[in-house]
């Protein structure tokens, strides 16, 4: 029984801040110390709170520190564990704790006091590569539990009570899915993991999968029993390389449990996983395609119907759920339909993962019940908008989403409340803008990044979006009409309409979200030939105040492109000359406006 255990972030944000040096560095001073018999470090996956990493947590004080250095193990080692004395500086400080610096349990902190972590429920908690920790978390309970006590409809008709909905795009109900594929006429049935998270700014999958594996192996293997597979692929993108190597070891000690392969726990069910690689195609987030990348073919979409439940990988019946969606399969047969249907909505039922980032104190993944508002996550999870900036939108849905305006903050956050506003749930990510932000730009930014994304095998994503994009740019230069925004418009909808796969029929929506909230700032591009928030750069100039210059040239010093220069003019009260822009020259990246300790630089 160790009297300490030191818990180090291995997830991928404090891993790229040398979390692993962290935890080595522990190892060695624990050794050297003598305190291997006292004292247990575990790598875990993400806690959450990734703007505070790297994250170490000592229990049984709960002592949670933050932003921590390799320089720092040796204090924490000294200090805390052989004197028993919490290192204060190192506390993660929170808005509510005392002056005396007194531990705060992570769950009574600002940002997790208001979650309900079932997704998230193991990660920051278990050693993810070793299976002995899953299991005394209750893992594979669930499966022993459906293999031995119910039948594969019974499986089904819990998952369909819980309310469980698909939450990787639409919000498809899985209980239905699984219905289909069960009832689907095949002599064999496939069950496919879509862990090829491709939205911008979405770690969520990731997460899960470098914290908790196993969640995701074991309710693939209920999904199997449920619909008659014996064959089950994990599709990963190569782009996450922790999480692949998790998955693999878990994969591997499951076997040797007798989890995965042959007569499963001697009750004649079968059942195995495999790894296969994505290669980071946005396109192959769509099911098809992800089916057809699977089979060892470029990864385009294929036409429905019909429907993967009828013939999906290799043409046989195959059900498909993201990560997320699994990892919430366990705890639904543990703990039974109506627990997880008590949270949420009455359409949205359990709680949904988000990864929040953008213009936002506390970035990181924040797990939700369904219809919490907006304004939660935001300002009380999130922590507000840093530098006393105003909140202006949150983009929800990545580039299948739209934008959120700041009078919607008190929406509750389901599936149809998104959707009757012009935005989605889909994967979960939660980008935050503040007033900084121009929307013109923002709906520029994510059209091109589909542009770029298209599988280019449909006409309308194809050559709709380009034409959609290039229509965008001229509202951003500053050469488009009120004709053009009605062009945009029209054509949203025609791609909308006519796209073959999600992709190109969600791509649009960004576009026309911000048309609707935000139609002032695209009218004061193309009338008024400005930017309100001064950020498309053909619309943007810098002038220096010759009567606020003082000379002292730090403007110049710093300009990339040489565009500022000494005029012969000294001010009154001034002993230099004081300098102009060259407009000609100017690039608009704004170094001089920053630089300038003497506010003599505006940008208009």
């Amino acid at each position: 029984m160790y009297r300490s255990h030191v818990l180090v972030c291995g997830g991928t944000g404090c891993h790229s801040n040398n979390s692993s040096k962290i935890l080595d560095e522990f190892n060695a001073l624990i050794k050297a110390n003598n305190l291997e018999n006292d004292v247990q470090t575990v790598q875990t996956g993400c806690f959450g709170l990734c703007t505070v990493g790297p994250v170490v947590i000592v229990y049984p004080e709960g002592a949670f520190y933050s932003q921590i250095k390799v320089s720092d193990v040796k204090e924490i080692v000294e200090e805390h564990l052989i004197k028993g004395r919490i290192v204060d500086r190192l506390l993660h400080k929170d808005d509510h704790e005392t002056a005396d610096n007194k531990v705060t349990a992570l769950s009574e902190t600002n940002f997790y006091k208001k979650q309900t972590r079932v997704a998230l429920r193991n990660c920051g908690v278990i050693d993810p590569e070793n299976i002995d920790e899953y299991i005394a978390y209750d893992g594979y309970q669930a499966l022993i539990k459906a293999l031995t006590t119910l039948t594969p409809q019974e499986v089904i008709d819990i998952v369909l009570k819980s309310g469980l909905r698909g939450r990787g795009g639409a919000g498809f109900p899985t209980g239905r899915k699984w219905q289909f594929t069960k009832d689907a006429v095949g002599d064999v049935k496939y069950v496919a993991c879509n862990a090829d998270e491709g939205d911008p700014g979405a770690f969520m999958d990731r997460s899960v999968l470098e914290g908790d594996p196993h969640a995701v192996i074991e309710a693939m293997a209920i999904a199997g029993y449920a619909i008659g597979a014996k064959q089950g692929y994990i599709y990963v993108r190569a782009e996450y390389p922790i999480a692949v190597n998790r998955l693999q070891i878990a994969i591997k000690q499951a076997r040797e449990y007798g989890l995965l392969g042959k007569n499963i726990l001697d009750t004649g069910f079968d059942f195995d996983l495999e790894v296969r690689l994505g290669a980071g195609a946005f396109v192959c987030g769509e099911e098809t395609a992800l089916m057809t990348s699977i089979e060892g073919k470029r990864g385009e979409p294929r036409p429905r119907p019909p429907f993967p439940a009828n013939k999906g990988l290799f043409g046989k019946p195959t059900v498909l759920n993201n990560v997320e969606t699994y990892a919430n399969i366990a705890q639904i047969i543990l703990k039974g339909p109506e627990w997880f249907a008590s949270m949420g909505t009455e359409k949205s039922k359990g709680t949904k993962v988000f990864a929040l980032g953008g213009k936002i104190v506390n970035t990181g993944l924040v797990e939700i019940p369904m219809g919490t508002p907006l304004r939660t996550i935001i300002e009380d999870i999130g922590g507000g908008i840093p530098n006393g900036k105003k909140f202006k939108a949150a983009q929800t849905g990545g580039p299948s989403g739209g934008c959120i305006p700041a009078s919607l903050l008190d929406v509750p956050i389901d599936y149809d409340n998104l959707t009757a506003i012009g935005s989605m749930m889909g994967s979960g990510g939660l980008i935050v803008m503040d007033e900084d932000n121009c929307m013109v730009d923002i709906a520029k930014f994510f059209l091109e990044f589909t542009v770029d994304e298209s599988c280019g095998k449909c006409t309308p994503c194809r050559i709709g979006n380009k034409r959609l994009l290039e229509l965008l740019t001229k509202v951003t230069e500053g050469t488009a009409t009120m004709e053009d925004l009605e062009k945009m418009e029209e054509l949203c909808h025609y791609i909308k309409a006519n796209s073959l796969c999600g992709l190109g029929q969600t791509a649009p929506n960004p576009v026309l979200s911000t048309l609707r909230y935000f139609k002032d700032e695209y009218i004061a591009h193309v009338q008024e030939k400005r930017c309100p928030a001064g950020v498309c750069k053909k619309l943007v100039s810098f002038t220096i105040d010759k009567e606020k210059c003082i000379g002292c040239g730090m403007c110049a010093r710093q300009c990339p492109a040489s565009a500022i220069v000494k005029t012969d003019y000294v001010a009154p009260g001034h002993k230099l000359p004081s300098y102009e822009i060259d407009q000609s020259k100017c690039v608009k990246c704004g170094a001089c406006v920053s630089t300038c300790k003497f506010k003599a630089i505006s940008k208009g």
